[in-house]
This record gives structure tokens, C-alpha cells and sequence, in this order.
């Protein structure tokens, strides 16, 4: 169990993944649907993107807790080797937003891993309230913008027929954050 301020990390149980899926995919879906309309093609993220993470050797899943209450969670992948690490699922509860509660799990989660060199993380281009976060108030830098004149190379090549409502998973910011130890 880590705390910062408020907020608590709490490992998730392997008997409370398929409620945490569902908690996280609630979660994304909810700003698709906000952005897009209830029209807005497949679930994003799809449970095989989520489960694939869930299955990395070095994956740490954590509930975040406000006054002992579930208010989000984070899914992090860990290079402990290199100290690399990536926040790939991260959300907070909408009806817990604007109350510093993301900030405070950030902290926790990089008070957790001191160690850490660098952190790495994506966001759909739509997001930008996700974009302020990042960069505003987590200190992440952009380090590379995807979208169909630059494709990330693991998605499909030819975006030209891609729609609105297809592209939000292909137009996404990838933001660094590289931990100073000077301090």
C-alpha cells in the first residue's frame, strides 16, 4: 500500500481484473462517447488491449483510493532493468475530477518508483484535458504526435479513408517524463 496526500495505490487482485477492465473501459469510453456521440465505432480501449496488458511480466495494477473510496486506477508496465517505465491505463472517476485527485495519484504512483529514469505515456489527440494533465501538471514533455501523415508503425498505414470517429485511436500525443535526480 503507497500514499500521497489523499490518494492511495492498492494492488489490484487477479480476482478483481475483470471488474477493473470494466472500470477502465468505462472510464476511456466515457471521453469517446463525450467527444464522439454514442456513434463512435468499436469500444475503445477493446478488453484485448487491456488484457494484453494485464498479462506483461512486469505489469503492477493499482485501484486509487481518496478517503478509502475507489475513485480510479493505473496500469503500469515496468522495465526494471533500464528504470523505463510506461503508464499505459490511467483514469480517474469523472465524478472525482477537478479535485486534485489525479495529480495526487501521479505522485504516488512516482513516489512508488523512485528508481525511475524516465516515464513514458500516450493520450488520444481529442483529450485535452489529458493533454493539460500531462503536461501542465505532471511536468511530461511531447515527444512525438501520431496521426496519418506520421502513423505509428504498429497501427495500419493507410489512415486516407479513416473518419473522425475511426482516427481518435490513431491521433495520439506520446509524452516522456525524464526524472531529475539532482534535487
Amino acid at each position: 500500500m503507497m500514499h500521497s496526500k489523499d490518494v492511495t495505490l492498492m494492488p489490484v487482485h487477479p480476482d478483481e481484473r475483470l471488474a477493473f477492465r470494466d472500470q477502465l473501459k468505462s472510464a476511456f469510453t466515457e471521453a469517446v462517447v463525450k467527444e464522439f456521440g454514442s456513434q463512435h465505432g468499436k469500444p475503445i480501449p477493446t478488453n484485448e488491449d487491456i488484457w494484453s496488458t494485464f498479462q506483461v511480466k512486469d505489469t503492477a495494477i493499482y485501484h486509487i483510493f481518496a478517503d478509502g473510496k475507489p475513485v480510479g486506477g493505473a496500469v503500469l508496465l515496468l522495465d526494471k532493468k533500464r528504470q523505463h517505465h510506461s503508464l499505459e491505463w490511467f483514469f480517474i472517476d469523472s465524478d472525482h475530477h477537478n479535485q486534485g485527485l489525479g495529480v495526487a495519484a501521479w505522485q504516488a504512483i512516482e513516489a512508488a518508483y523512485p528508481a525511475t529514469k524516465i516515464w513514458r505515456t500516450a493520450t488520444p489527440y481529442f483529450e485535452k484535458r489529458n493533454i493539460h494533465f500531462y503536461l501542465n501538471k505532471c511536468g511530461f514533455k511531447i515527444v512525438e504526435f501520431y496521426n496519418r501523415y506520421h502513423p505509428d508503425t504498429t497501427f495500419p498505414t493507410d489512415l486516407s479513408n479513416y473518419g473522425p470517429t475511426d482516427l481518435y485511436e490513431y491521433e495520439f500525443f506520446m509524452f516522456e517524463k525524464v526524472m531529475d535526480r539532482s534535487e
